[in-house]
């Protein structure tokens, strides 16, 4: 009986860390410091949004953009600072000092290995002022602790929803029903990745309008259904494999900038 020969990985398989063994993440330290660590959400998203849809949409853009560019890619951080959304079931949150520990911790363990470009594709607002404060905490541990790359380290942030292109597209595809969350954009994106969501899809009331920010119990009061300005009933499969490519390509070409 003859063996068949073993698959060939593909492009996406060689860049996902949790595929590697340590020599080979030790082998490709040689050649390249920079790695993407997607970071997401779990939260609600309307009446018909999937609640993983901020971690599911960054782990996509993350390896797409690591299949473009050959950087690996760890597990997506899927839990983030979500806390005005837990009026709502199925949302889990971090407390912003807990999510700033997780994010240190993990620039920390990459640092420690050699990595010193540590790129973060984010999938929801709530984390950015949090993911900030995390980086600036690790420089300073990085340094105290004498990690050799610590002179080098750097940490950016790139959220895929607010690059330039994918903005410009929301706001052709759905003018000022893009609204400020359970976007269509980005519903968009989860039809594209988990097409089984479009049975979820169906034409909702007019959405509470945005405003600002307070407890779960005030988010709920003032946008009942989750919403805020948004329709993603105008959300379509196709869309999102367009918004893939472009925020792909923008944070392709960013991420290049980065490690150069």
């Amino acid at each position: 009986m003859t063996q068949s020969a073993p698959r060939a990985a593909s492009p996406t398989e060689a860049i996902r860390l949790q595929l590697r063994s340590w020599p080979e993440v030790e082998a490709y330290l040689e050649h390249c410091k920079g790695v993407i660590v997607p970071l997401g959400s779990t939260e609600q998203h309307g009446p018909t949004g999937a609640i993983g849809t901020d971690a599911l949409t960054a782990e996509a853009v993350a390896l797409e953009v690591g299949r473009r560019t050959g950087v690996l890619v760890t597990p997506a951080q899927a839990f983030g600072m979500a806390e005005h959304h837990l009026g709502f079931a199925g949302t889990v949150s971090l407390q912003p000092s807990t999510l700033l520990a997780v994010l240190h911790d993990i620039v920390l363990s990459l640092a420690r290995h050699g990595f010193e470009r540590i790129y973060v594709i984010n999938g929801h607002g709530g984390n950015i002022a949090t993911s900030k404060a995390a980086f600036a905490q690790a420089y300073a541990t990085a340094a105290d602790r004498g990690l050799a790359v610590a002179p080098q380290l750097r940490c950016k942030l790139a959220n895929w929803f607010m690059a330039g292109p994918v903005l410009q597209e929301a706001r052709s595809l759905y003018g000022d029903e893009e609204g400020h969350h359970a976007t269509p954009s980005e519903i968009a994106l989860t039809l594209h990745l988990e097409p089984s969501l479009q049975t979820k899809q169906r034409p909702l009331p007019e959405p509470a309008p945005a405003g600002p920010i307070h407890g779960p119990e005030d988010f709920r009061s003032r946008h009942p259904d989750g919403r805020m300005g948004s329709n993603p009933f105008l959300a379509q499969a196709s869309h999102g494999e367009r918004f893939l490519d472009l925020a792909a390509t923008a944070l392709a070409a960013d991420l290049e900038a980065f490690l150069a």
